[in-house]
């Protein structure tokens, strides 16, 4: 439950949220105009908010990576995806090396790893575009954890009236 000791900080400082919104929209932008999908970033988003342990962001993003295309197994075996070697193409395990290394900052981080993984098949500009992606969901994740946001019903909502 949400208190004047716990404020939700999109709301007591909107300006602030706006802004972050509008970063992620032009982001979101930048990763289409260098050939990265929907679903691959939302894949992303979706590794990240399971590792940081965000109930408001996974109710948002799992839903979102379905709907953008990437299979219900996908997503459930996706904590295990270092060890699923044929379910990930090479641009995921990439964008998942990044996600991770920017994600676990202070733990065994694997970034000169996920560097050279990730210049092995993306461009400075997917990388560059991945990076920005990675950075804002984690910066999301913090501000929903920080102010203790409930799961969002909505996007199940959705979901489930789509599905009927």
């Amino acid at each position: 439950m949400n208190s004047a000791k716990r404020p939700y900080l999109d709301k007591s400082h909107s300006e602030t949220y706006k802004a972050m919104v509008k970063v992620a929209a032009e982001n979101r932008k930048a990763t289409q105009a260098a050939g990265l999908d929907d679903a691959l970033i939302e894949l992303l988003n979706t590794r990240v908010s399971q590792i940081n342990g965000c109930a408001r962001c996974l109710s948002t993003h799992a839903p979102a990576a379905r709907k953008a295309g990437v299979p219900a197994r996908k997503i459930d075996l996706l904590p295990a995806w270092r060890e699923i070697e044929d379910l990930f193409t090479d641009v995921e395990r990439a964008g998942l090396h990044l996600a991770e290394s920017l994600t676990l900052l202070g733990e065994s981080s694997d970034r000169g790893r996920a560097a050279e993984i990730a210049a092995d098949v993306l461009s400075t500009e997917q990388i560059s575009a991945i990076e920005w992606s990675v950075i804002l969901i984690n910066s999301f994740n913090r501000l929903s954890i920080a102010s203790g946001h409930p799961p969002s019903e909505k996007s199940y909502a959705a979901e489930e009236k789509g599905a009927s």
